[in-house]
Parts: structure tokens; sequence; C-alpha cells
């Protein structure tokens, strides 16, 4: 099989958008009242937006299963408060959810988390806890800086996030660390923010002991690591200034990164630094980087034929990429694709 771990509903139906609009507009005036209740799309506006959209490009493409959470840039927890996240998380799951039932052999769930800035992370098990329980999703994504570019929560080692990580182990599922909307003028959500916020967690988690605590705690950086694979040596070398141990022992049981790389010089860097048992495939289509490739004729993300050209993986560690990783990091994926039969 073939199985990117990293999508997103991109293309929901606008009544999405609309809705999410009066909410931000609620806050300034009360009187408009943004019940989730009023908003409406039916399974047919769904299924229009993703035959038309993601499923069309997986079979042009030749991919098979998707974990599919909500729009990264759309969560944005740092409008608002708890409860206009909690709430607009609800909606953002449901949606998935409804996906994933409508495809089941193509998409299965991910949940975005009602963080907000400043507030206990406990606040957001509730949902964790619906979304693998009632929805059956495999994973979730957290975000490092619900502040949206200011980094104003502790770093990710920190004992802050740990009741979310008790809950990560107690079902066994790995988070993808990937933040939101940047608010901040001087980092571009998809072009800086989210490069940044990747190399940023890495370095978090050299400088911290995490995994002693939770060894079988398990995180996914997106986008190839962000700056991670190009400075390999800069961060084993600052980790032996810590006195920390080698990076293979001290992270790469626990972290993982994806092939969300838009060309072919670096997927070939990510896999010839990263080992191939911590490589998952992933397009992030559709995603941040849409439009075609003039030297090559061929969509950015399309990133399946970087994988097939890269010359630094056999046959059977591109199988290892394209699926076997993601069965050991998922295993809640694994199971239900074994439930199948497959």
């Amino acid at each position: 099989m073939i199985i990117d771990v990293h999508g997103h509903y991109t293309t929901a139906p606008a009544a999405l958008g609309a809705w999410r609009d009066l909410q931000i507009a609620a806050l300034k005036d009360p009187s408009l009242c943004a019940d989730p209740k009023a908003l409406r799309i039916s399974d047919d506006e769904i299924r229009e937006s993703i035959e038309t959209n993601q499923l069309a490009k997986m079979r042009e493409r030749g991919s098979d299963l998707t974990i599919f959470s909500p729009r990264a840039s759309f969560m944005a927890h740092h409008i608002g408060d708890f409860n206009t996240s909690a709430a607009w998380a609800a909606i953002c799951n449901e949606l998935c959810h409804r996906v994933s039932q409508l495809f089941p052999d193509h998409f299965i769930g991910a949940a975005m988390l009602p963080q907000s800035p400043g507030v206990d992370p406990r606040t957001c098990i509730p949902e964790l806890r619906k979304c693998v329980e009632q929805y059956g999703f495999v994973g979730i994504n957290l975000n490092p800086d619900p502040s949206g570019g200011h980094w104003k929560e502790p770093p990710l080692t920190d004992r802050w996030w740990y009741p979310i990580y008790e809950v990560m182990v107690e079902y066994d599922i790995p988070a993808m660390i990937h933040v939101s909307t940047s608010c901040n003028a001087c980092f571009h959500t998809t072009g800086a923010h989210y490069l940044n916020a990747d190399t940023t967690a890495f370095m978090q988690l050299i400088q911290g002991d995490l995994f002693k605590d939770f060894p079988t705690l398990k995180f996914l950086i997106p986008h190839g690591g962000g700056a991670v694979p190009y400075h390999w040596g800069r961060f084993r070398g600052l980790a032996q200034e810590m006195k920390k141990p080698l990076l293979k022992d001290h992270l790469l049981n626990n972290v993982f990164f994806d092939t969300c790389v838009y060309h072919q010089p670096g997927i070939d860097l990510l896999t010839q630094v990263i080992p191939v048992d911590n490589i998952l495939f992933a397009s992030e289509m559709i995603g941040a980087v849409r439009g075609i490739d003039p030297e090559t004729g061929h969509h950015y993300d399309d990133t399946k034929r970087y994988i097939l050209a890269t010359p630094h993986l056999t046959e059977e560690q591109r199988f290892k990429v394209f699926e076997g990783n993601a069965r050991r990091v998922f295993p809640r994926l694994d199971a239900a694709l074994k439930a199948k039969g497959l």
C-alpha cells in the first residue's frame, strides 16, 4: 500500500469557512451567535469536495490511503478563547470523520485539538478521547505554538504538556507536531512558520529528556523535518556538547519525519541522512504548494515520484517508507487495516 500520513481537509465546502467567519465576527458582536447546529454540509457536498480533489489526485498519482486531519492553517488556535477553539475543533474533526465514513478505503482521521494560548492542555483531552473512541482516529496534530508565531507556551519537553502525552501513550497514538497560521508578520505561515516550528520542535527534544519519562511516545515532524536533515551535523554536534546520548539513541526511537519535501534533491538528502526506519511517506496534498514545477512538468507535491527516483533506497526500504513505517508508527492504523484483511 501507499499510505500518505499527512493530508488535510483543505477543500472543505465553503459553508465551513463562512461559519468560521461568523464565529470570529461573533467574538466582537455576540449577537451574531455562531451556533454549530446552524452549519449544514451535506454528504453530497463532502463527496464532491473529495472526489474532484484529493481522491482524484490519489488515483492519478497512485496512493491508496491518507491520514486525514482538519486544515492546519485553519486551526488558528490564537483566535478567541478555549470555547472558541473547542467549538471549531469539534466541527472540523466531525467533518474529517464524515470523510472517512464516506470513503473508508481511502481516508482515516487524525484529530485537531482545541488548544488555546495559556490554557491547560488537559482541556484538550475530552475532544482527543472522542476522536479516538467514537471516530476511530489514529493520531493527533499537536500545535507547539498556539499563540500563532509568538511562542508563548513552554517547550514540548516541559511537564505542561504531559497530560496529553499520557493519553497518547494510553491509546498508543502518535502526534504530528504541526503549527497553524502565523499572526506574526515576520513569519510567513507555510514558508517560514511551519518550517521554523519543525526545526524548533526537534531542537527542544534534543535539549530535554522527554523520552525517559515516555519511552513509547511517538512524534512525527512534518515537511521533511524543516532544517533538521540539512543541518544534521549541527544537531549531532549540539547534542554532543550538551552531553546528550547519540541522536539515534536520544530521539530516533521516538521521532519520525515525513516526505513533504517538494524537489528531488531534497528527498535525496532526506533519505541519505535520516535512517529509513524514521521516514514516512507523505505529500500534504492538497496543501501549501499546489503548482507545477516548470523544471519537471509535474506537481511539486507529487512526492511519490521522488521516492521512486531517489538512488538512496532499495525496494525493501521503499516498502518501509510507503507502508511499513506508517503501520509501525500508527498502531491503530495498522489494526484498522488488519481488520479489513489488509
